[in-house]
């Protein structure tokens, strides 16, 4: 009993800050190969290019193509739309572009979380201009109700409810990307949870 109370009370990390188990690795792995499987069911046989949203994709993205058989390749694009901040500035800015061109290609938007959809949005656009044969989208997670542009995702893994989520992926100022779980946030005294996730 003693053991079981010292490892819940050193869930606290230095910064005050806990995290709650929201969806295991072992779940998250099960829904991958069957978003995975839909997605080549959608497109049998056909080259498919996944494009990668950094950093928060990069888990996702990484297990994702390896759950789809046959020709995969991939790429990365990044965009800031706040940094440490707590609120995000509803402005997106293209940081890092494309290697290669997508022009003709089946290409598929890999995202960590939908959110507000202003990201997502912006990306579409930049995507939709360079000509790609089809273009579809796969968030990990949706959180539906923070949703302020009219966008969707063609494969969702896990519609979640409006919580600060962190792991397999997700941060909060850089930190805990690498837990192989996603989970909720509770912040110390005095910090703000509220923000925009994308």
């Amino acid at each position: 009993m003693g053991t079981a109370r010292k490892r819940s009370a050193s869930r606290r990390n230095k910064h005050g800050e806990s995290v709650k188990i929201l969806l295991s690795g072992a779940r998250i792995q099960k829904k991958i190969r069957e978003l995975a499987n839909e997605i080549r069911r959608d497109f049998p046989g056909e080259p498919l290019h996944l494009v990668g949203v950094l950093k928060g994709a990069v888990f996702f993205l990484s297990d994702l193509s390896r759950q789809i058989p046959g020709e995969v390749s991939f790429d990365f694009i990044a965009v800031s739309s706040y940094g440490k901040e707590t609120e995000s500035s509803g402005q997106v800015k293209l940081t890092r572009d494309l290697d290669a061109n997508i022009e003709g290609k089946t290409v598929i938007v890999v995202e960590d979380i939908l959110d507000t959809g202003l990201t997502l949005q912006y990306l579409l656009r930049v995507f939709e201009q360079r000509k790609p044969k089809r273009l579809r989208v796969a968030v990990l997670l949706d959180k539906e109700e923070r949703r302020i542009a009219p966008v969707r995702a063609d494969y969702v893994g896990f519609k979640i409810p409006n919580a600060f989520v962190v792991g397999f992926g997700l941060d909060y100022a850089e930190r805990y990307r690498n837990l192989p779980y996603v989970g909720t946030l509770s912040l110390g005294a005095g910090k703000k949870e509220e923000r925009a996730q994308e």
